[in-house]
């Protein structure tokens, strides 16, 4: 069992580390999750487990309890209605200029490669345009790169761009789709922890955050999103979930339709 007080150790951890707000409504999650690696380490308890991650030499095992309590729930095109804002950005960026965007909590991949085949869409596989994909788990990178999934996942990809960007697996690959050569090769990967200070990466003319901050507190929330808008050009904008919100957080930003915000130019 998981007290009050060891989840709240694990609580104040992933929040010093990752700006992850674990709420008691999380704690048979925190129960659930890390019951395989107490079998893996020959630990009998959760406090155990957690006395096993303060070690010095344990940061393999502190980034995959990391992994394991940051959920990575996504879908190809999820809220179709910034994708249809994004084409229609596209439509009007000028050709001699370059577009780069961000997915800075890209997870699994399936916003990356929806972006990915948007952007090649509009301005072609070969086209003047930059895509990072980043998320602070490590294990969910790797399947974003790795690109391959369930075609029970491509429910959500337009008929026509998963005829020209997916290929269909066959034999033992059946059932599942691979993002095509052309697009994996256009896309890049890092590790960022958006509650720590940033890379020099940038600037971006579009950076989606989506379905992340409703993990963080509100000090943590605005002190993520302006860390975020550093990347951003003038002019640019930046994208977050329907279910977000940056109300109140008095930001230079200028709200321009669900979820979309101008920074100034």
């Amino acid at each position: 069992m998981l007290s009050d007080a060891t989840f709240q150790r694990y609580s104040a951890w992933m929040k010093e580390r990752t700006g992850v707000t674990l709420p008691p409504c999380k704690k048979p999650l925190v129960q659930q999750r890390l019951h395989k690696r107490l079998i893996a380490r020959g630990v009998t308890t959760l406090e155990g487990y957690f006395r096993l991650l303060q070690a010095a030499e344990e940061d393999e095992e502190r980034t995959i309890a990391i992994d394991l309590l940051t959920t990575h729930e996504t879908y190809f095109f999820r809220e179709a209605k910034h994708f249809d804002w994004l084409k229609q950005r596209l439509r009007e960026w000028p050709r001699e200029q370059p577009f780069r965007l961000w997915s800075a909590a890209s997870s699994t991949g399936e916003e990356v490669w929806s972006l990915a085949m948007q952007l090649a869409d509009a301005r072609g596989v070969d086209g003047d345009w930059q895509l990072l994909g980043s998320d602070v788990s490590s294990h969910a990178l790797d399947k974003a790169k790795n690109a391959h999934y369930s075609m029970q996942r491509s429910e959500g990809i337009p008929p026509e761009f998963l005829r020209r960007y997916c290929l269909k697996g066959t034999g033992h690959h059946q059932g599942t789709l691979l993002v095509d050569r052309s697009l994996r090769a256009r896309v890049q990967f890092a590790q960022i922890n958006l509650d720590q200070t940033l890379p020099a990466i940038g600037p971006f003319d579009v950076v989606f955050l989506r379905n992340v901050l409703i993990y963080f507190n509100n000090d943590t929330k605005s002190a993520v999103v302006q860390r975020v808008m550093t990347r951003i050009a003038k002019g640019g904008w930046l994208v977050v979930s329907h279910s977000e919100s940056l109300h109140g957080l008095s930001l230079p930003l200028t709200l321009e339709a669900p979820g979309i915000y101008r920074k100034p130019g």
